[in-house]
Protein backbone atom coordinates (compact mmCIF):
# COMPACT_ATOMS: atom_id res chain seq x y z
CA UNK A 1 0.00 0.00 0.00
CA UNK A 2 3.60 1.72 1.72
CA UNK A 3 5.46 -0.86 -1.19
CA UNK A 4 3.79 -3.71 0.99
CA UNK A 5 0.31 -2.68 1.50
CA UNK A 6 0.32 -1.48 -2.31
CA UNK A 7 0.87 -5.36 -3.09
CA UNK A 8 -1.98 -6.78 -1.11
CA UNK A 9 -4.54 -4.42 -1.55
CA UNK A 10 -5.80 -5.44 -4.43
CA UNK A 11 -5.82 -8.92 -3.19
CA UNK A 12 -7.95 -7.77 -0.22
CA UNK A 13 -10.88 -6.45 -2.52
CA UNK A 14 -10.60 -10.16 -3.85
CA UNK A 15 -10.84 -12.15 -0.50
CA UNK A 16 -13.59 -9.00 0.32
CA UNK A 17 -15.61 -10.54 -2.59
CA UNK A 18 -14.95 -14.41 -2.60
CA UNK A 19 -13.75 -14.87 0.91
CA UNK A 20 -17.13 -13.87 2.91
CA UNK A 21 -18.35 -17.13 3.79
CA UNK A 22 -14.57 -18.11 5.21
CA UNK A 23 -14.28 -14.80 7.15
CA UNK A 24 -17.88 -15.22 8.75
CA UNK A 25 -17.11 -18.13 9.76
CA UNK A 26 -13.74 -17.09 11.42
CA UNK A 27 -15.30 -14.03 12.98
CA UNK A 28 -16.42 -16.39 15.80
CA UNK A 29 -13.28 -18.04 16.41
CA UNK A 30 -10.29 -17.50 18.70
CA UNK A 31 -6.79 -16.88 17.09
CA UNK A 32 -6.26 -20.78 18.61
CA UNK A 33 -9.44 -21.98 17.01
CA UNK A 34 -8.33 -20.20 13.63
CA UNK A 35 -5.05 -21.98 13.37
CA UNK A 36 -6.23 -25.11 14.07
CA UNK A 37 -8.34 -24.84 11.19
CA UNK A 38 -5.64 -23.67 8.86
CA UNK A 39 -3.85 -26.73 10.09
CA UNK A 40 -6.22 -28.90 8.50
CA UNK A 41 -4.90 -27.93 5.15
CA UNK A 42 -2.37 -31.25 3.62
CA UNK A 43 0.28 -28.96 2.87
CA UNK A 44 0.70 -27.57 6.74
CA UNK A 45 3.26 -30.63 7.49
CA UNK A 46 5.22 -30.00 4.97
CA UNK A 47 5.67 -26.45 5.55
CA UNK A 48 5.72 -26.79 9.41
CA UNK A 49 8.51 -29.82 9.41
CA UNK A 50 10.38 -26.80 8.36
CA UNK A 51 10.09 -24.02 10.52
CA UNK A 52 12.41 -23.05 13.25
CA UNK A 53 12.09 -23.58 17.33
CA UNK A 54 10.90 -20.40 18.59
CA UNK A 55 13.10 -20.75 21.73
CA UNK A 56 16.70 -20.87 19.84
CA UNK A 57 16.22 -19.52 16.37
CA UNK A 58 17.78 -16.30 15.75
CA UNK A 59 15.36 -13.10 15.08
CA UNK A 60 16.11 -12.95 11.83
CA UNK A 61 15.05 -17.00 11.39
CA UNK A 62 11.98 -16.67 12.94
CA UNK A 63 11.18 -13.12 10.68
CA UNK A 64 11.97 -15.62 7.59
CA UNK A 65 9.93 -18.00 8.96
CA UNK A 66 7.08 -16.00 9.53
CA UNK A 67 7.39 -14.49 5.90
CA UNK A 68 7.27 -17.84 4.13
CA UNK A 69 3.80 -18.84 6.39
CA UNK A 70 2.40 -15.85 5.32
CA UNK A 71 3.36 -16.31 1.56
CA UNK A 72 2.10 -19.72 2.03
CA UNK A 73 -1.08 -17.95 3.66
CA UNK A 74 -0.95 -19.68 7.31
CA UNK A 75 -1.24 -16.29 8.35
CA UNK A 76 -2.38 -17.17 11.87
CA UNK A 77 0.97 -18.78 12.20
CA UNK A 78 2.85 -16.10 10.62
CA UNK A 79 1.58 -13.93 13.00
CA UNK A 80 3.32 -16.09 15.84
CA UNK A 81 6.22 -15.79 13.97
CA UNK A 82 6.66 -12.51 13.82
CA UNK A 83 6.09 -11.95 17.18
CA UNK A 84 8.54 -14.47 18.24
CA UNK A 85 11.01 -12.51 16.21
CA UNK A 86 10.33 -9.38 18.59
CA UNK A 87 10.89 -11.28 21.43
CA UNK A 88 13.96 -12.56 20.16
CA UNK A 89 15.05 -8.86 19.78
CA UNK A 90 13.87 -8.41 15.95
CA UNK A 91 13.36 -4.93 14.59
CA UNK A 92 10.21 -3.95 16.29
CA UNK A 93 8.97 -1.44 14.17
CA UNK A 94 9.25 -3.56 10.81
CA UNK A 95 7.83 -6.16 12.35
CA UNK A 96 4.69 -4.31 13.90
CA UNK A 97 4.18 -3.16 10.22
CA UNK A 98 4.51 -7.04 8.78
CA UNK A 99 1.59 -8.12 11.95
CA UNK A 100 -0.45 -4.73 10.43
CA UNK A 101 -0.07 -6.12 6.94
CA UNK A 102 -1.14 -9.60 8.11
CA UNK A 103 -4.14 -8.68 10.49
CA UNK A 104 -5.30 -6.27 7.07
CA UNK A 105 -5.00 -9.76 4.76
CA UNK A 106 -7.09 -11.66 7.72
CA UNK A 107 -9.51 -8.74 7.09
CA UNK A 108 -9.08 -7.19 10.58
CA UNK A 109 -8.64 -3.76 9.95
CA UNK A 110 -9.10 -2.77 13.76
CA UNK A 111 -6.29 -5.13 14.94
CA UNK A 112 -4.11 -3.60 11.81
CA UNK A 113 -4.48 -0.31 12.87
CA UNK A 114 -4.31 -0.59 16.26
CA UNK A 115 -0.57 -2.61 14.79
CA UNK A 116 0.05 0.86 12.90
CA UNK A 117 -0.51 3.10 15.15
CA UNK A 118 1.74 1.54 17.98
CA UNK A 119 4.49 1.92 14.38
CA UNK A 120 3.90 5.12 14.57
CA UNK A 121 3.94 6.13 17.94
CA UNK A 122 7.44 4.30 19.11
CA UNK A 123 8.79 6.16 15.45
CA UNK A 124 6.86 8.88 14.38
CA UNK A 125 9.70 9.10 11.22
CA UNK A 126 8.22 6.39 10.25
CA UNK A 127 6.92 6.85 6.60
CA UNK A 128 5.71 3.61 6.23
CA UNK A 129 3.53 3.03 9.19
CA UNK A 130 2.09 6.43 8.45
CA UNK A 131 1.17 4.92 4.72
CA UNK A 132 -0.07 2.22 5.81
CA UNK A 133 -1.88 4.09 8.48
CA UNK A 134 -3.36 5.59 5.57
CA UNK A 135 -4.33 2.62 3.79
CA UNK A 136 -6.29 1.56 6.48
CA UNK A 137 -8.48 5.14 7.30
CA UNK A 138 -8.81 4.60 3.19
CA UNK A 139 -10.41 1.37 3.20
CA UNK A 140 -12.82 2.13 6.00
CA UNK A 141 -13.63 5.08 3.92
CA UNK A 142 -12.18 8.14 6.09
CA UNK A 143 -10.70 10.01 3.09
CA UNK A 144 -9.45 13.17 4.89
CA UNK A 145 -7.70 11.46 7.58
CA UNK A 146 -6.06 9.08 4.94
CA UNK A 147 -4.66 11.74 2.84
CA UNK A 148 -3.32 13.50 5.80
CA UNK A 149 -1.24 10.13 7.08
CA UNK A 150 -0.40 9.98 3.39
CA UNK A 151 0.76 13.09 3.47
CA UNK A 152 3.21 12.85 6.60
CA UNK A 153 4.46 9.28 5.22
CA UNK A 154 5.35 11.55 1.78
CA UNK A 155 6.71 14.47 3.56
CA UNK A 156 8.98 11.85 5.57
CA UNK A 157 9.76 10.00 1.81
CA UNK A 158 9.23 12.28 -1.23
CA UNK A 159 10.75 9.23 -2.70
CA UNK A 160 8.24 6.62 -2.50
CA UNK A 161 5.91 6.33 -6.15
CA UNK A 162 3.66 4.33 -4.01
CA UNK A 163 3.55 7.15 -1.59
CA UNK A 164 2.30 9.67 -4.01
CA UNK A 165 -0.22 7.09 -6.10
CA UNK A 166 -1.79 6.35 -2.55
CA UNK A 167 -2.51 9.86 -1.69
CA UNK A 168 -3.88 10.58 -6.02
CA UNK A 169 -6.12 7.73 -5.37
CA UNK A 170 -7.61 9.39 -2.26
CA UNK A 171 -7.44 12.88 -4.09
CA UNK A 172 -9.29 11.43 -6.45
CA UNK A 173 -12.31 9.34 -4.44
CA UNK A 174 -12.48 12.92 -2.45
CA UNK A 175 -13.02 14.73 -6.43
CA UNK A 176 -10.41 16.45 -6.32
CA UNK A 177 -9.16 15.93 -9.61
CA UNK A 178 -6.21 18.13 -10.24
CA UNK A 179 -4.79 17.24 -7.08
CA UNK A 180 -4.87 13.77 -7.68
CA UNK A 181 -3.31 13.81 -11.16
CA UNK A 182 -0.86 16.05 -9.73
CA UNK A 183 0.04 13.26 -7.48
CA UNK A 184 -0.29 10.61 -9.98
CA UNK A 185 2.10 12.63 -12.28
CA UNK A 186 5.26 12.94 -9.21
CA UNK A 187 4.15 9.16 -8.79
CA UNK A 188 4.61 8.30 -12.54
CA UNK A 189 8.06 10.64 -12.63
CA UNK A 190 9.70 8.23 -9.93
CA UNK A 191 8.66 5.19 -11.67
CA UNK A 192 7.47 5.20 -14.74
CA UNK A 193 5.59 1.76 -15.21
CA UNK A 194 4.17 2.07 -11.82
CA UNK A 195 0.71 1.47 -13.58
CA UNK A 196 2.07 -1.54 -15.41
CA UNK A 197 3.51 -3.27 -12.41
CA UNK A 198 0.39 -2.88 -10.48
CA UNK A 199 -2.18 -3.47 -13.11
CA UNK A 200 -4.14 -0.67 -14.68
CA UNK A 201 -6.39 0.68 -11.81
CA UNK A 202 -7.17 -1.82 -8.99
CA UNK A 203 -4.31 -1.85 -7.26
CA UNK A 204 -5.16 1.26 -4.93
CA UNK A 205 -8.87 1.84 -5.55
CA UNK A 206 -11.68 0.59 -3.00
CA UNK A 207 -15.10 -0.65 -4.21
CA UNK A 208 -15.37 1.86 -6.89
CA UNK A 209 -18.66 2.44 -8.41
CA UNK A 210 -19.00 1.78 -12.46
CA UNK A 211 -19.16 5.34 -13.01
CA UNK A 212 -16.36 5.87 -10.74
CA UNK A 213 -14.10 3.32 -12.17
CA UNK A 214 -14.40 5.22 -16.03
CA UNK A 215 -14.27 8.48 -14.69
CA UNK A 216 -10.94 7.59 -13.06
CA UNK A 217 -9.59 5.60 -16.56
CA UNK A 218 -10.57 8.93 -18.39
CA UNK A 219 -8.40 11.36 -15.54
CA UNK A 220 -5.54 8.95 -15.73
CA UNK A 221 -5.90 9.45 -19.50
CA UNK A 222 -5.51 12.64 -19.12
CA UNK A 223 -2.93 12.59 -17.24
CA UNK A 224 -1.03 10.78 -20.08
CA UNK A 225 -2.03 13.53 -22.87
CA UNK A 226 -0.08 15.96 -20.83
CA UNK A 227 3.21 13.93 -20.51
CA UNK A 228 3.05 13.42 -24.56
CA UNK A 229 2.12 9.10 -24.01
CA UNK A 230 -0.61 8.91 -26.53
CA UNK A 231 -0.16 4.91 -26.24
CA UNK A 232 -1.36 5.05 -22.92
CA UNK A 233 -3.44 7.67 -23.39
CA UNK A 234 -5.32 5.97 -25.90
CA UNK A 235 -5.76 2.75 -23.69
CA UNK A 236 -7.17 4.77 -20.80
CA UNK A 237 -9.80 6.98 -23.04
CA UNK A 238 -10.80 2.95 -24.21
CA UNK A 239 -11.11 1.68 -21.40
CA UNK A 240 -13.25 4.49 -20.02
CA UNK A 241 -15.36 4.66 -23.11
CA UNK A 242 -15.81 0.67 -22.58
CA UNK A 243 -17.05 1.05 -19.07
CA UNK A 244 -19.60 3.95 -20.12
CA UNK A 245 -18.23 7.66 -20.18
CA UNK A 246 -18.84 9.71 -22.50
CA UNK A 247 -15.67 10.81 -23.60
CA UNK A 248 -16.60 12.68 -26.48
CA UNK A 249 -18.54 15.25 -24.70
CA UNK A 250 -16.29 15.56 -21.67
CA UNK A 251 -13.26 16.34 -24.15
CA UNK A 252 -14.85 19.12 -25.72
CA UNK A 253 -14.92 21.10 -22.47
CA UNK A 254 -11.51 20.04 -21.77
CA UNK A 255 -8.01 21.70 -22.27
CA UNK A 256 -5.95 18.91 -22.81
CA UNK A 257 -7.90 16.48 -24.08
CA UNK A 258 -9.93 18.94 -26.43
CA UNK A 259 -7.13 18.68 -29.30
CA UNK A 260 -8.09 14.86 -29.98
CA UNK A 261 -11.90 15.54 -29.86
CA UNK A 262 -11.81 14.19 -33.87
CA UNK A 263 -8.67 12.49 -33.83
CA UNK A 264 -9.46 8.86 -36.36
CA UNK A 265 -8.15 6.68 -33.36
CA UNK A 266 -10.29 8.67 -30.70
CA UNK A 267 -13.05 8.24 -32.96
CA UNK A 268 -12.48 4.52 -33.62
CA UNK A 269 -12.24 3.95 -30.03
CA UNK A 270 -15.48 5.39 -29.16
CA UNK A 271 -17.50 3.35 -31.75
CA UNK A 272 -16.06 0.23 -30.89
CA UNK A 273 -16.81 0.24 -27.28
CA UNK A 274 -20.37 1.61 -28.06
CA UNK A 275 -20.50 -1.69 -30.27
CA UNK A 276 -19.03 -3.55 -27.59
CA UNK A 277 -21.59 -2.28 -24.81
CA UNK A 278 -24.32 -2.52 -27.36
CA UNK A 279 -23.38 -6.33 -27.93
CA UNK A 280 -23.22 -6.86 -24.43
CA UNK A 281 -26.32 -5.67 -23.58
CA UNK A 282 -28.38 -7.94 -26.27
CA UNK A 283 -26.47 -11.05 -24.87
CA UNK A 284 -27.54 -9.92 -21.11
CA UNK A 285 -31.09 -9.34 -22.09
CA UNK A 286 -33.60 -11.85 -21.12
CA UNK A 287 -34.21 -14.22 -23.84
CA UNK A 288 -38.03 -14.26 -24.26
CA UNK A 289 -40.59 -17.65 -24.78
CA UNK A 290 -41.06 -17.88 -28.44
CA UNK A 291 -44.74 -17.60 -28.27
CA UNK A 292 -44.15 -13.86 -26.14
CA UNK A 293 -41.79 -12.83 -28.83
Amino acid sequence: MGRQVRSFLFGLLVLSLLGAPIKAQRETMTHEEARALDHQDPTWLTVSNHLPNPQTATAAQLETAADVLRARRFLEDALDYYGYAISRGGHEVALLNKMGITELELQRPVQARAFFQRVVKMNKKEAEGWNNLGAIEYLGGRLGTAVSDYKRAIKLDKTSASFHSNLATAYFDEKQFDSARKEYDVALKLDPDLLQHHGTVGSTTRMLSPEDHARFCYELARLYASRGDEQQMLHFLTMASEAGFDVLHEMSTDSVLGRYRKDPRVLLLVKNSHDLRTNQASIDAPQLPPAQR
